[in-house]
């Protein structure tokens, strides 16, 4: 992590500093009061909320030093502790962040798309840290906060850093881009979340494209050649020539491409090849289902060859790697049935993604696709849950329940292949949906749980595990 005098921080960030311990070593930074022992504290002024209130708690639970807004008085009885004085705490934070990374010999990869950065960033760092020493985003600190404190808790030795660039609306992906300053750009796909912010795909394609301003003239941007409106967009940017550009996909004429995919719940199999032909990284496995995942997989091989990891290790990289939770992971229900945890998040294209898994799925009694409300769709919102529901056919899935207002939708497409109350059912508490659903689920049946964020599916989840 960031190891500064805070003299020095003070000129990385732009602040006055008024305090005669100039030599004083700061070790890291914090923007939670009950972590800052021997940091520099950062108060953030939120909506509802000022960090400044909270200077006491974090000097007494060690903070050296603290970031301050000018005009904001200083606590007469902490006039001992050097205070760096800035217009704007958040600017200031961001500015430290962009100047650490400059001085860094680090390897940046930064990865963004509407669905698969996590997973993508996850197995990334998984294949280059079988020859690098890597660092990656901490959970999903991916915004104008997390990611400045992801680059200043950096080692000064890490070789590569897997940074994951979240957004919900327009600028947002260039301010972080500009602050990360990628060797590697990823997007990882174009689907629907966040419509409400962007208007449209392709205004979403758009937004995403934002994260080329932060490459270097000799950068590398690696992009999904399935997604036609990246290459359209894309062909209206200025990008330096001497940026190279590599595809991936699952279609043939990607630069890295799959084929021969096996899935199974617990996983995927798949050949993978380099421009159209069979090659030395050749047979990988992955410990999670699902053809959009051969897909993050792929994104994460080119990054990997392109930093020299021998094709042996890849297939190491992959077995050693942790994905993060409620991403499609396996579980079992307390009699047995499997069930795919993808409570994390949820949109059309990633929904969508769910139901193809499902029905490549073989070999169960009964396919259960348990869902709950898409949020943050925008106006087309209850047209996107109908088609959803219309999507969910009887050749992908056994039975459809869901949960929420906007679910309510889904139902409706969902019933001109469903008729049997056993089959389509909608509840408007989870409460319900689960009394329903456990006496009903066998232990020869699939489960698949998914539903946005704000709809904590994962306590379904959790009740067909305890039963």
């Amino acid at each position: 992590m960031i190891t500064r005098t805070v003299a020095q921080l003070a000129d990385m960030s732009g602040a006055i500093l008024k305090s005669e311990n100039r030599e004083l070593v700061v070790q890291g930074i914090k923007t939670d009061s009950r972590e800052a022992a021997g940091e520099l504290f950062v108060p953030i002024v939120g909506e509802r909320f000022d960090g400044h209130q909270f200077i006491h708690q974090a000097v007494q639970n060690g903070a050296k030093a603290a970031l301050w807004k000018k005009g904001v008085p200083v606590p007469e009885d902490l006039a001992h502790i050097p205070f760096l004085h800035v217009r704007d705490t958040l600017a200031a934070l961001q500015k430290l962040a962009m100047s650490y990374r400059s001085e860094l010999f680090t390897r940046v990869v930064a990865i963004t798309g509407s669905n698969g950065k996590t997973t993508t960033k996850d197995m990334t760092a998984a294949l280059l840290g079988t020859a690098y020493k890597v660092s990656k985003t901490a959970g999903n600190l991916n915004n104008h906060i997390g990611l400045p404190l992801t680059l200043l808790a950096l080692e000064e030795d890490t070789d590569v850093a897997v940074v994951e660039l979240g957004m919900s609306g327009f600028g947002e992906i260039e301010l972080l881009t500009k602050i990360a300053q990628p060797d590697v750009a990823i997007i990882t796909n174009i689907g629907d979340a966040h419509m409400l912010q962007l208007g449209s795909r392709r205004g979403i394609a758009q937004a995403k494209l934002e994260i080329i301003q932060g490459l270097g003239e000799e950068g590398v941007f690696i992009y999904n050649g399935d997604e036609p409106l990246l290459q359209e967009e894309m062909a209206k940017l200025f990008m330096p020539q001497t940026i190279e550009k590599k595809t991936f996909g699952l279609a043939p004429g990607n630069d890295w491409s799959a084929s021969h995919i096996e899935l199974d719940p617990f996983g995927s199999t798949f050949e993978v090849r380099y421009l159209g032909a069979a090659c030395s990284v050749g047979q990988q496995h992955i410990a999670i289902p699902g053809r959009h995942n051969v897909s993050n997989a792929l994104a994460a091989i080119a990054v990997a060859r392109l930093f020299g990891v021998p094709a042996d290790q890849i297939k190491h990289g992959f077995e050693a790697m942790q994905i993060s939770g409620m991403r499609i992971a396996p579980a079992k229900a307390h009699n047995g049935a499997i069930i795919l945890n993808d409570a994390y998040n949820a949109n059309p294209t990633a929904t969508r993604a769910a139901i193809d898994l499902l029905a490549n799925l073989t070999g169960f009694r009964k396919k259960w696709l348990v869902l709950a409300d898409m949020l943050e769709l925008g106006p087309d919102e209850a047209k996107l849950h109908l088609e959803m529901g219309q999507y969910a056919d009887s050749s992908k899935v056994d039975a459809v329940v869901a949960y929420g207002t906007l679910a309510e939708h889904i139902i409706q497409g969902a019933s001109e292949h469903f008729s049997d109350s056993e089959q389509l059912q909608h509840f408007s508490t989870k409460e319900a949906l689960i009394a329903w659903l456990l006496p009903r689920v066998m232990p020869e049946d699939l489960v698949l749980v998914k539903g946005s964020r704000g709809m904590k599916m994962e306590q379904v989840v959790e009740a067909l595990e305890k039963g």
